[in-house]
């Protein structure tokens, strides 16, 4: 099939071999209608080089996604947008909106962004959603309150890129002094100190919501919390399966005007308990029921110290009650230990099951 330029060439060639009549005839017209189709039909077949990147891509050749989950923040989402199309140009820039009452999507389309909707309320429902919606290398998580800093986005970045590490986390310095209530910064405080005693690494703000992931961490991430407890999920994911993780001190801003905090001080602060003991009875069952199982035997051993004594010093025993609540004390204690040690090596089975399916995820994609 003859492209446009080879049927002109050919017509021109074809012309050349007739016989020499200019002598004779007069040179045919100059037909340059007829030209500027043909070139117009030649470049819809004609292909421009694809480019990796542009001179304004910090990261060239990177995916970079940036991930908004939101619920009524219309007067923030656009200056966030702004501000993370500014520090990152070629990042995708996605928000999810949590079924706000607000104009939350409109703003969000109006200032360039993909917006996307999910009706199941709670911010880990949200992530969920974005982590199974949206492919990148590299994935910027980030709350659409306006409170964290876009022009450090390519700090987290870099970390995931040059550092190698798989979770990078924007540690929100200052957060007691400058944007917290009282409530707040002490359940901050108080649960950072938990979640090192209990799994055992020490996160300098184990809740905030400004975090940079690599591609394995997001695809190989379970998401099975429901409310603002996914940052603690987050956290332990990384610390079960001992992925390297960053932090690094970013500037942390107070709510503007005409915005309200979603946190509740109590309910959400029992909510995040209650998935502190869940998280460590299937991340570490032996320390969950481990822990009952001794403090049932030492009660049994104190209460059954007296009988002894009374047992060898007239061979008799006299408390019953006492006895039987000793062995009943000493079974619960075993039937517990156990428990533990048949969960556990359950636990490190499905450990070693996650850790292949991340180590099978390249981080390029």
């Amino acid at each position: 099939m003859e492209t446009p330029f080879q049927s002109l060439r050919t017509a021109t060639s074809r012309g050349a071999t007739q016989p020499d009549r200019a002598a004779t005839s007069e040179a045919p017209a100059f037909d340059t209608a007829q030209l500027a189709a043909e070139l117009q039909s030649a470049a819809r077949h004609m292909r421009v080089p694809e480019t990796v990147g542009t001179s304004a891509d910090l990261f060239p050749g990177v995916a970079i996604a940036v991930l908004i989950p939101c619920h009524d923040e219309a007067a923030t989402i656009g200056a966030v947008i702004g501000g993370f199309r500014a520090a990152l140009p070629q990042a995708r820039i996605a928000v999810f909106d949590n079924g706000s009452k607000d104009e939350t999507a409109a703003a969000a389309r109006a200032a360039g962004a993909e917006v996307f909707v999910e009706r199941r309320r709670g911010k880990g429902n949200v992530v969920r959603r974005m982590f199974a919606e949206i492919s990148a290398d590299v994935y910027v998580m980030v709350d659409g309150d306006a409170t964290y800093d876009a022009s450090a986005a390519p700090q987290l970045v870099a970390m995931i890129v040059n550092d190698r590490v798989d979770m990078a986390v924007g540690v929100r310095a200052n957060v007691h002094e400058d944007a917290h209530r009282p409530g707040h910064a002490l359940g901050n405080r108080l649960f950072n100190r938990l979640y090192g005693a209990l799994f055992g690494y020490a996160f300098g703000d184990v809740f905030s919501g400004y975090r940079a992931f690599s591609r394995r961490f997001v695809k190989s991430f379970p998401a099975l919390s429901s409310g603002f407890e996914i940052e603690t999920e987050l956290s332990v994911h990384a610390t079960q399966l001992r992925l390297p993780i960053g932090e690094i001190a970013l500037p942390y801003g107070k709510r503007v005007e005409g915005s309200a905090s979603k946190l509740r001080s109590i309910s959400d602060g029992w909510r995040i308990l209650r998935t502190f003991v869940y998280l460590l009875k299937e991340t570490r069952p032996a320390m969950f029921f481990g822990l009952p199982a001794v403090a049932f035997l030492l009660v049994a051993i104190l209460l059954a110290l007296p009988l002894i004594e009374t047992y060898l010093a007239t061979g008799l025993v006299p408390r019953f009650p006492t006895a039987i609540l000793c062995t009943g004390l000493v079974i619960l204690a075993c039937m517990s230990a156990t428990c533990g040690l048949i969960l556990d090596s359950l636990a490190r089975f499905r450990v070693e099951q996650k850790r292949m399916l991340y180590l099978a995820l390249t981080r390029d994609g």
